[in-house]
């Protein structure tokens, strides 16, 4: 992984990276290069060109989660990325290692969110509070450590922290996600919460596109789980 991020699928339009964890995807207090610029510099010396490049941000990710990231290669990929997104035509498989298991191994969670600006934080709030938005998710439990236990969850909504929040809504916190009640920090500042995968028919090219994004290198844990897993969730 260089620069933060690995190309897992590149066209005309698009460019897909798997995104290491601690990656801002939008500009930030902290003065780090956002990934769209690093990403922006990549296709600058792999195509030698000489003016701007042309990377438009799709969708994003907290800065502590690692796994997919879609970005735009052109004008008309950005707006017809952006309408699948809209029309919830792009299906979206993380993954999260949590400390303790569901009490259901599959099941879907629905619950009304609503984030606080204040602390950077979602907390799940009854329908009629003021600004509540509703969050589906899809969740099922597809392996077990000593210790921890692996969830594949397909979102059907697309909340601020709504995996982090709703998953903690229900005992099953995300490793090293102090914001939401863990135990204790991952070591490199992660939580273990990972975009696995990507589904969508290409906007452009109306070709059947699924990317899997490998898991973190960085945090030994993921590759316990790598030989429980199969890249034919669906």
């Amino acid at each position: 992984m260089r620069g933060g991020f690995e190309v897992l699928y590149e066209d005309n339009h698009l460019i897909i990276v798997n995104k290491a964890a601690g990656e801002i995807t939008q500009g930030d207090s902290t003065g780090d290069t956002p990934l769209p610029d690093k990403v922006r510099a990549y296709l600058k010396e792999k195509y030698h060109k000489p003016g701007n490049v042309f990377v438009g941000v799709v969708h994003r990710l907290d800065r502590p989660v690692s796994g997919i990231v879609v970005f735009a290669k052109t004008s008309k990929g950005l707006s017809r990325m952006n309408q699948l997104f809209r029309d919830d035509k792009v299906t979206k498989i993380y993954h999260a290692i949590v400390e303790q298991p569901p009490v259901d191994p599959s099941g879907t969670l629905v619950h009304w969110l609503k984030k606080n600006p204040k602390n950077n934080k979602s907390y799940i709030v009854a329908p009629s509070v003021k600004g509540a938005r509703e969050a589906r998710l899809h969740y099922r439990q597809i392996g077990d450590s000593d210790r921890y236990t692996l969830l594949e969850v397909e979102l059907e909504t697309g909340r601020h922290h709504q995996i982090r929040t709703q998953l903690s809504g229900i005992g099953c916190v995300i490793r090293g996600d102090l914001k939401y009640g863990a135990k204790r920090s991952n070591r490199d500042g992660s939580i273990s919460l990972h975009a696995r995968q990507i589904h969508f028919v290409h906007p452009v090219s109306g070709d059947t596109i699924r990317v899997t994004a490998p898991y973190p290198a960085t945090d030994i844990l993921w590759s316990h789980f790598e030989l429980d897993d199969t890249d034919d969730h669906q």
